[in-house]
């Protein structure tokens, strides 16, 4: 192997990006795009849900609960309804996504008994949305009650001890305003850095026969590996510019806390660099179509980082057959290692699995890589 060979494909293909508009869109738009898109149009965070009520009781302690959903930043008032019948209307057609109906009786009930129901109706079209709107309901419900169990208790000369002997004092680790974006942007970049770097580099050797260059190449002294390396230095080092914008942005945009070592976090990057750049140079030289070899680079690793990385879905909760597949998708070690570097400042110690598995994959990949091209017209 000849450093100098490799240096003059290297600067070949350097020159044919530089000449490609495509290539230059790719290599410089998208990741742009791709973070703010992404950034400010995924958020996990559900808040202002639409609410209608409807009171039928009309009493101190009732209008007293419908306050308490009103000043809550989970629930936006949309409607106070009338009738039973108009707030089914409102449900129907998306006015509101839940709807508070409390009953006549219900202070008398709350007085006599101790407790009272409300109904609560939820719009199930989004099931995810509704699960979470009933959790906040019944936060709210759960705030509401323990207030007028401690006006009772109180009434009757007890203290706040005697009701609640044992309290929770909960604090969160790592996301301490359990905001979305935190874990949600890191994986961004994971998918940034599949997409650009199987791309790109899905094109160098299908481009080579769609212009009839490629017997000039073939009869050259150039090694496959000389070639392989030529070929993908240049898209190598776009890709770390690449990931150094959108790990930027993800710090001094976004607001994401950065807790690890930048040490870290670029040898990761580079190691899922290599994945994905061998990903797409194996594929360029199966399939001599540069449409065809990005089409098939595309599925092979956007696909899996967004679904099975746990970038958008929690692994654990994948059936077990789908979570063994996890383990053969690279983007599943550089998404917790980008989360873990992120939010808890792990280093290399503490990511020793992870960093070993991608390694592993880099080396696999590269060997195939290699010794995927022959240096024949068949």
């Amino acid at each position: 192997m000849k450093p100098r060979r490799i240096k003059a494909i290297a600067v070949k293909e350097s020159l044919q990006i530089v000449r490609d508009p495509r290539s230059l869109m790719i290599a410089l738009l998208i990741p742009l795009m791709q973070m703010f898109m992404l950034g400010y149009g995924i958020n996990l965070d559900i808040k202002h849900i639409p609410l209608c009520t409807y009171d039928r009781e009309n009493s101190q302690q009732s209008q007293g609960l419908l306050k308490q959903f009103a000043s809550s930043r989970y629930f936006a008032l949309s409607k106070v309804g009338q009738s039973y019948a108009e707030i089914t209307r409102d449900l129907d057609d998306g006015s509101c996504t839940l709807a508070i109906v409390i009953p006549a009786g219900f202070s008398q009930s709350l007085n006599d008994a101790g407790k009272g129901t409300v109904q609560a109706l939820i719009d199930g079209t989004d099931s995810n949305t509704a699960n979470i709107a009933a959790n906040y309901a019944r936060a709210v419900i759960a705030d509401f009650s323990g207030k007028v169990q401690l006006r009772a208790v109180q009434r009757r000369g007890g203290t706040l001890q005697t009701l609640t002997p044992v309290d929770v004092q909960a604090r969160v680790w790592f996301n301490e305003d359990l905001e979305s974006r935190n874990y949600i942007i890191p994986g961004i970049v994971a998918l940034v850095m599949a997409i650009v770097g199987a791309q790109l580099t899905s094109l160098t050797i299908a481009r080579e026969w769609e212009r009839g260059t490629m017997e000039q190449l073939v009869s050259t002294p150039v090694k496959p590996l000389e070639l392989m390396l030529g070929k993908l230095l240049p898209y190598f080092v776009i890709g770390m510019v690449d990931a150094t914008i959108c790990l930027a942005l993800a710090v001094f945009w976004f607001d994401v806390p950065f807790r690890g070592t930048l040490a870290t976090l670029l040898f990761t990057t580079s190691l899922f660099l290599i994945v994905v750049l061998c990903i797409g140079y194996y594929v360029s030289v199966s399939i001599r179509s540069q449409v065809g070899a990005s089409q098939i680079a595309l599925l092979l690793t956007m696909l899996p980082t967004v679904l099975l990385s746990g970038f958008a879905f929690p692994i654990d909760q994948m059936p077990g057959l789908v979570q063994g597949i996890t383990y053969l998708v690279s983007g599943r070690y550089y998404v917790t290692i980008l989360k873990s570097v992120f939010l808890k400042g792990d280093g290399a110690a503490q990511l020793a699995v992870p960093i070993l598995c991608l390694a592993l994959y880099a080396a696999v990949l590269v060997v195939l890589a290699a010794r995927s091209f022959r240096k024949t017209l068949d």
